[in-house]
């Protein structure tokens, strides 16, 4: 049996709780740091899971000492963790950085049950003038005692591409979108702060989950007209990144589900397929 989580299940979190000792663990190992010293964590984050994780790690006794939240153009989480107003009446965008195209983070939820005092009647409150009015206002004390902790930052969609392109011809370390942003966001932390302490970027995808994308980032724009397939092989061929095995053999996988609806159409297409 297999199964999965995504960023809304509580139970994402455990395994990423783990990835951040092991994490702290390698920079050990390395030589980056000495056991006791204090990292940054930065994450490009839209639903505040993989953060929120690190945020228990940190409680957990991982001596983390700020985490910043890296945000695409929809900012929502930036503007919250900058003034403590949460406000999802906004535009929204269709980003190369999907994962992170979110207007209402759920596990902010359980971060200001948290630092709230574990103040569930506050919390429902915010939720329901999210609900109601699309926004809420937190506290001067709260929202000071939430920045002591994390910090933020955001970046567009020109300088991802930007950033993808500059890192893989300065290092040879290609970005996928997401991380690009995390990257970008921290490099104006440190320019902000001076705060350049040893720092783990997450990176949350292979380049190849968003091949045209990048493709076009490293190509600056010149990106022929390729099938999925013709663009992680381009994408290979240009940059010379190893292509994950799983996606390699892809295309040569006979094609096993063909059936397409429309989302008015998905409760018929279930019982359909399940042939009831």
């Amino acid at each position: 049996m297999f199964s999965s989580a995504n960023s809304f299940n509580c139970g994402s979190l455990g395994p990423e709780i783990v990835y951040y000792f092991s994490t702290y663990c390698d920079m050990i190992d390395m030589g980056q740091i000495k056991a006791g010293e204090e990292i940054n964590v930065v994450v490009p984050t839209g639903n505040f899971g993989n953060i929120l994780a690190g945020y228990y790690a940190k409680q957990m006794g991982l001596p983390i000492k700020m985490l910043v939240c890296a945000s695409n153009n929809n900012n929502v989480l930036t503007d919250f963790l900058k003034t403590g107003t949460y406000d999802r009446n906004r535009d929204f965008f269709a980003t190369t950085s999907p994962s992170m195209d979110i207007l209402i983070s759920s596990n902010l939820e359980r971060l200001l049950y948290h630092m709230s005092g574990e103040d569930d009647k506050l919390v429902a409150d915010l939720m329901n003038k999210l609900s109601a009015d699309g926004k809420y206002t937190v506290s001067d004390a709260l929202i000071s005692k939430i920045q002591s902790i994390f910090d933020a930052g955001y970046t567009t969609e020109k300088s991802v591409d930007s950033t993808i392109k500059a890192h893989f011809d300065d290092y040879g370390y290609l970005c996928d979108t997401h991380t690009a942003v995390a990257v970008k966001v921290y490099d104006e932390y440190v320019k902000a702060t001076g705060d350049d302490i040893p720092t783990v970027i997450d990176s949350t995808a292979s380049p190849y989950k968003f091949s045209a994308s990048v493709l076009n980032a490293v190509l600056d724009g010149k990106t022929p007209v390729l099938d999925e397939f013709e663009m992680v092989d381009e994408l290979n061929k240009t940059t010379g990144t190893a292509v994950p095995k799983p996606l390699a053999s892809l295309k040569d996988k006979q094609v096993r589900f063909t059936h397409v609806c429309n989302k008015e159409d998905m409760s018929q297409m279930v019982f359909k397929l399940l042939d009831l």
